[in-house]
């Protein structure tokens, strides 16, 4: 449409052109719709806004979906008469409900204001999740500023997991989730044959009023809480987690070729001859990267081969939205949420050795000192010579074995040319000040019977960081290349620390004597330096979790503003298509801009908070597993004694982790000692009031365990001194 057809009134919409780009049949913006009301005064009903709008008889159903989208997103309001206003001229705040275990919550305004708190006789009226209007009625004892609930504008809740509870011939599920803290009432007719203690899901029929409790139906009887899986089983419904594929996507699976066809080859460089290797975890399923390193000059060649899940993966087909949906694989112990259905992830994406494969290869060279000097994207197919695992790779390169088949004894050449070239992009990065924060990683062990035998701690070698620093710099020049071309992207951005918390770590520093470099805008580089200066130091560990907590959570986004962490100008996720949604579209963007075309997919800051929810939504389900199986593995330990160090401390206590069970309890604040303790969060301390009795982050401490509850998945401890 052009503007000349359109009225004075339309064509004074200052969005107009943006709209014209985005519909064919362009509606009033919303920030016009907005400006109208405002303009207005007073409350509008739908008719005269339809005339101060200039709507025509064939917009006005398009019109009303626009405004219930804007009611939807707490924009607009409709008072008792029908009428729309605008929320903040009514002194209404918009946000999303947190609710607290112990009944109170909170709401997060939608524009990013202070959070409002909310009693427990107001979370009555909802439950957390739920998008809300709340009037402001004053402060708390705290100071916090107080709301109550004005009205509910969205339900987060259709469906919720939880375990069964009979009292007085009276049927409650009590929410697995800690932060629904009503117990929803069960329809008689959904009841029966259902014991008291099963987990089971209900569907809630009537969401909760001033005075009336959430109503719910019994759909699915998940079984006994001690039966094996059934924590996974649990946490797949509580953070709603998508695992069974929809009819679509396994449809379009099961089309697909089991093997590659000559067509697929088309177009492709043969790399075939080339003795590309995987090497990843003993119990790995799906290999997604292979690599191939041979010296170049005074540099090196290093190929990276990333399987091109994009070729089977099309826009906008069932397969790509059950993709986008999950996010990403989701890696429970003993159990993989795949993003992709077998066919794919553990088939014709999984780089299996002796078979072609189809992959999207970025071709790097490096000079000696480490710095990519060139680099080329490339469709190809290749064959992966062999399959090894970081242990073998670590054990032939320390020395300590031999390869034994003539296939690994002719890979040896490349292994070692792999790992010369590693000990530079190690220096490199060391020059370059990127963070190297160390951590345990544990891996859990377990019986028949699906419960844990032990924990032990999980030792990276050099064939790790061999793989890891490939794929640094191939994730690298993705984002590079796409910069270069000009094509949007979702970039993996790391930011540095908030104003706040670079304050708070300066103030602890100085209790230790210590100083972090760069003023107001430290880099990398400065964190970096001042770990290197703690190292040999006892309270080393201690100092570093002090400063990783000082930084933000890494995420996706369109606007560049580099990595934090990895001290990259520009820094993207390439390398695992497989079990990542983010690299997926990269694949495409690189495809397109190979092509001279680009690659659209949608809103992409949208795309990009999707991708980093669902990443901290597996993150949470994985955590909610470990933790239950930790507790389980405990409950036979109580009365026991370890040695632990605090790993934590919080207003109601110190958390404690013990040294070689790798388990973490909480010794409750009125455990501390008979006294008075005063949380000090700049200090990471509690400190006793009349004996100045101090405990610290890092402390070390003997506790003894005193209980190990599944049903809330909390480990208690005391000090073992009494």
């Amino acid at each position: 449409m052009s503007i000349s057809k359109l009225s004075t009134v339309r064509r004074a919409d200052p969005y107009l052109e943006r709209e014209l780009k985005t519909y064919e049949q362009p509606l009033p913006s919303r920030e016009y719709i907005l400006q109208i009301l405002e303009e207005q005064g007073k409350p509008v009903s739908f008719d005269a806004l339809c005339v101060l709008l200039d709507i025509r008889n064939h917009e006005l159903e398009l019109l009303q979906r626009r405004l219930r989208a804007m009611e939807r997103e707490a924009q607009l309001l409709r008072n008792r008469k029908g009428s729309f206003i605008l929320p903040e001229r009514a002194s209404l705040i918009a946000g999303r409900i947190e609710g607290h275990p112990d009944g109170y919550g909170f709401l997060v305004p939608d524009d990013a204001g202070e959070d409002l708190f909310l009693e427990a006789r107001q979370m009555a009226k909802a439950l957390h999740g739920d998008r809300a209007l709340v009037r402001v009625v004053g402060v708390d004892r705290r100071g916090r500023r107080e709301g109550v609930i004005v009205e509910v504008i969205e339900r987060a809740n259709s469906r919720v997991v939880g375990r069964v509870l009979v009292e007085h011939g009276i049927t409650l599920v009590v929410p697995e989730n800690r932060r629904i803290n009503q117990d929803i009432l069960v329809t008689p007719d959904s009841r029966s044959g259902v014991r008291s203690g099963e987990v089971v899901t209900v569907e809630i029929i009537e969401q909760p009023g001033r005075h009336s409790k959430p109503i719910g139906r019994i759909v699915e009887v998940l079984g006994n809480y001690a039966d094996p899986g059934m924590e996974i089983e649990i946490a797949l419904r509580k953070h709603e987690l998508p695992f069974e594929f929809s009819s679509g996507a396994l449809a379009e699976a099961a089309q697909l070729p089991e093997r590659l066809r000559p067509s697929d080859s088309e177009g492709r460089k043969d790399l075939r001859a080339l003795p590309l290797v995987t090497i990843d975890g003993e119990t790995a399923r799906d290999f997604d990267d292979a690599v191939f390193a041979e010296r170049q000059g005074a540099g090196w060649r290093l190929v990276v081969a990333i399987a091109d899940v994009s070729h089977y993966v099309q826009p906008g087909t069932a397969l790509d939205r059950e993709a986008s949906e999950r996010g990403n694989s989701v890696y429970f112990p003993r159990r993989v949420i795949p993003m992709l259905p077998e066919k794919l992830s553990n088939g014709l994406c999984s780089l299996n050795p002796d078979v072609d494969r189809l992959a999207m290869v970025c071709d790097m060279a490096i000079d000696a000192g480490g710095v990519i000097t060139d680099y080329e994207f490339y469709a190809a197919i290749f064959r992966s010579q062999a399959r090894l695992t970081y242990d073998q790779v670590w054990n032939w390169l320390a020395g300590t074995a031999q390869p034994e088949s003539e296939v690994h004894r002719r890979l040896q050449p490349q292994l070692q040319a792999l790992y010369a070239l590693f000990k530079v992009l190690s220096e490199a990065r060391g020059k370059r000040g990127a963070i190297d924060f160390e951590t345990i990683e544990t891996m859990m062990l377990f019986n028949e019977q699906g419960k844990i035998d032990n924990i032990v701690p999980v030792h990276r070698n050099d064939a790790h960081r061999v793989i890891e620093e490939c794929m640094l710099a191939a994730n690298v020049c993705a984002s590079g290349f796409l910069q270069a071309n000009r094509h949007p992207c979702l970039y993996r951005i790391h930011e540095g620390p908030t104003p706040e918390k670079l304050t708070a770590l300066r103030n602890f520093l100085k209790e230790f004597a210590l100083g972090l470099g760069g003023g107001d805008d430290p880099t990398a580089s400065d964190y970096a330096d001042l770990l290197a200066s703690i190292q040999e130091r006892p309270d080393a560990q201690l100092l570093q979790t002090v400063m990783l907590r000082s930084l933000r959570q890494a995420q996706y986004s369109p606007d560049n503003v580099g990595h934090f962490g990895l001290s990259y100008e520009h820094y993207t996720h390439f390398t695992s298509p497989i079990r990542r949604y983010p690299d997926l579209l990269v694949h495409r963007s690189i495809k397109a801009a190979l092509a001279g075309t680009s690659y659209l997919p949608g809103k992409w800051a949208e795309i990009g908070m999707h991708c980093s929810q669902t990443e901290r939504r597996a993150d949470e389900a994985t955590r909610d597993v470990s933790n239950w199986l930790k507790c389980y593995y405990m409950r036979d330990r109580i009365g026991e004694t370890f040695a632990g160090t605090i790993a934590a401390v919080v207003p109601f206590g110190v958390f404690v982790a013990l040294d070689e069970v790798y388990v973490e309890g909480l010794v409750h604040v009125s455990e501390l000692g008979e006294d008075y303790f005063q949380y000090d969060s700049t200090r990471h301390q509690m400190l006793g009031e009349r004996t100045a009795k101090r405990y610290r982050l890092g402390d070390r401490l003997q506790v003894k365990l005193v209980k190990a509850d599944l049903e809330t998945g909390r480990i208690d401890f005391v000090l073992a001194d009494g």
